[in-house]
C-alpha cells in the first residue's frame, strides 16, 4: 500500500491512537499500522518539512507530551500549504505569546521572591537549587493564563518535594532521617527542636507553606484541608525513608513493592493533592471527618505518578545536581529476572508506561466525580514527565531549555 501521498492523514491515524484504552484492538492496530507507515516513509524521497513533521509526531505525539506545544508557532509549522491569512493569524498568535509570556515572567519574578525569602538556597547547599525549573511544572500542568496564583502557590510544594528527596538521597544520616520522619509524622514543633539546623529549616518552611495552603483554601473554599496536607508530607517522608533502607541495607525489594513506594517518592501524589484542593475539588464530608489515617488516592493520580516514577527510572534523567542514588525499577526488574537485558527491561517499563497512559485515557473517558479542569491538570503533568525527565532527548531538551530561557529575558512592550 502507498502512502507517500497521504502524509497527513497517517499522522492524524497515529495521534487518534495514542487515546486507546485497554482492550481497543483497534486503535493498538491502527497505532502499529500508521508507525510502521510513518518510519517507512521517512526513508522515502520527502522534503524536509515533511521529514520534520513525521519525526515529531512519532516522538511527541499531542495526547503524551508538551514538546511540540514548545516548539514556537508549533501549530502553523504543521499547517500544509500557505494561507492568505496566515499573516494575521500569526500577529494573532505572536501577541498572544507576548501576554502570556509576560505573566509567566511576572509569576517567576514572585516565586524567586519566595524561594529567596525561604533561606532553603542558602540554608541546603548540598540540594537542588532550580526554582525556574520546578516553575515549569506548574506551567505545564495550569495552561490557563488565569489561573496565576494557584501556578505560583503550587510551586512551593513542588520544591520542598524536590528539597526534602535531596535530604534522603545525598545528605541526611540514617539517624537524622528517623528522626525528620518522626517529626513530619507528629507535626511537632517541639519535637523538631532536635533536628538539626538544616532540617529545622525544612520544617519551619514546610509548616508555613502547609499552614497558608489551609487558610487559602478556607477563604476560597470554605474548607480547610490541612490535616490531609500534613498527611501526605508524612506519608512521603516514610516511603523516601523505606527507599534509603533499601538502598543503605542493599537489599533491594522486588519490582512491584518499589514501584508502590516508587510512586509515592515521585511526589506526583503530594503534589496533585494539594492541586486538587487548591482548585476547590473537596472529599465526601464523611472522609474529612474520619479519623482514618491514610488519605484515599484516587486512580487518575496514581497513574500520572507511576508513569513519572517508571519514565525517571528508565536512567535517562541525568539531573546535574543530583548527585545521589535511590534504587530503580529496572535494576529491581533485572534482578528478579535474572538473564534479562537492560534492553528488554527498557522494553518492560516502556510497555508499563503505555499501559498507565492507556489506564489514564479511560479514567478520563469515564463518569468521575473530578472536574474536567482537575482532570486536565492531571493529563498534563504526564504530558510534561517525558520531557522533564528524558535527557537524552537533546532536541526535547532544547525545546525545555529554550522556554525556560524566554522566563527570565525582559518581555516586550505590548
Amino acid at each position: 500500500m502507498k502512502v507517500e501521498g497521504n502524509v497527513k492523514g497517517m499522522m492524524e491515524l497515529y495521534e487518534a491512537s495514542q487515546m486507546s484504552i485497554e482492550g481497543e484492538d483497534i486503535l493498538d492496530e491502527a497505532e502499529c499500522f500508521s508507525s510502521k507507515c510513518l518510519n517507512e516513509l521517512l526513508t522515502c524521497d520527502l522534503d524536509p518539512e515533511q521529514v520534520r513533521m513525521i519525526e515529531s509526531t512519532l516522538r511527541y505525539p499531542y495526547r503524551k507530551s508538551f514538546a511540540r506545544s514548545l516548539a514556537p508557532l508549533s501549530f502553523v509549522n504543521d499547517m500544509p500549504g500557505v494561507n492568505s491569512w496566515i499573516e494575521d493569524l500569526l500577529e494573532v498568535a505572536n501577541r498572544e505569546r507576548r501576554i502570556v509570556q509576560s505573566v509567566h515572567q511576572k509569576e517567576n519574578h514572585q516565586i524567586n521572591t519566595w524561594w529567596k525569602e525561604s533561606g532553603l538556597g542558602e540554608e541546603m547547599k548540598f540540594a537542588r537549587d532550580q526554582p525556574l525549573k520546578w516553575y515549569l511544572w506548574s506551567i505545564a500542568i495550569l495552561t490557563d493564563p488565569s489561573l496565576s496564583e494557584l501556578r505560583v502557590e503550587l510551586v512551593k510544594p513542588i520544591s520542598l518535594v524536590y528539597i526534602i528527596d535531596d535530604i534522603f538521597d545525598v545528605y541526611g544520616k540514617v539517624d537524622e532521617l528517623i528522626l525528620f520522619t518522626g517529626v513530619i509524622k507528629r507535626w511537632d514543633d517541639a519535637c523538631a527542636e532536635q533536628l538539626p539546623e538544616y532540617m529545622k529549616k525544612c520544617f519551619k518552611v514546610l509548616s508555613d507553606i502547609t499552614n497558608d495552603f489551609g487558610n487559602i483554601i478556607f477563604e476560597k473554599h470554605g474548607w480547610n484541608p490541612t490535616r490531609f496536607l500534613k498527611q501526605m508530607w508524612a506519608n512521603l517522608c516514610n516511603a523516601f525513608l523505606v527507599e534509603f533502607q533499601w538502598n543503605a541495607s542493599g537489599k533491594m525489594p522486588k519490582a512491584d513493592d518499589y514501584l508502590k513506594n516508587g510512586i509515592i517518592t515521585s511526589g506526583v501524589p503530594l503534589v496533585l493533592t494539594h492541586l486538587f484542593f487548591l482548585m476547590g475539588q473537596n472529599i465526601a464530608n464523611q472522609s474529612m471527618d474520619s479519623k482514618k489515617e491514610e488519605v484515599p488516592l484516587p486512580n487518575t493520580i496514581l497513574l500520572v505518578a507511576e508513569i513519572l516514577r517508571l519514565w525517571d527510572d528508565l536512567g535517562c534523567a541525568q539531573d546535574e545536581n543530583q548527585n545521589g542514588y535511590d534504587g530503580s525499577y529496572v535494576e529491581c526488574y533485572l534482578r528478579e529476572n535474572q538473564g534479562s537485558s537492560y534492553q528488554s527491561a527498557r522494553e518492560h517499563v516502556m510497555e508499563l508506561i503505555s499501559k498507565s497512559w492507556k489506564l489514564l485515557n479511560k479514567e478520563c473517558l469515564s463518569p468521575c466525580p473530578f472536574s474536567a479542569p482537575f482532570l486536565e491538570a492531571c493529563v498534563n503533568a504526564a504530558k510534561m514527565v517525558s520531557l522533564m525527565y528524558n535527557y537524552e532527548d537533546k532536541h526535547g531538551l532544547g525545546l525545555l531549555q529554550d522556554h525556560m530561557k524566554s522566563l527570565t529575558c525582559d518581555h516586550e512592550t505590548l
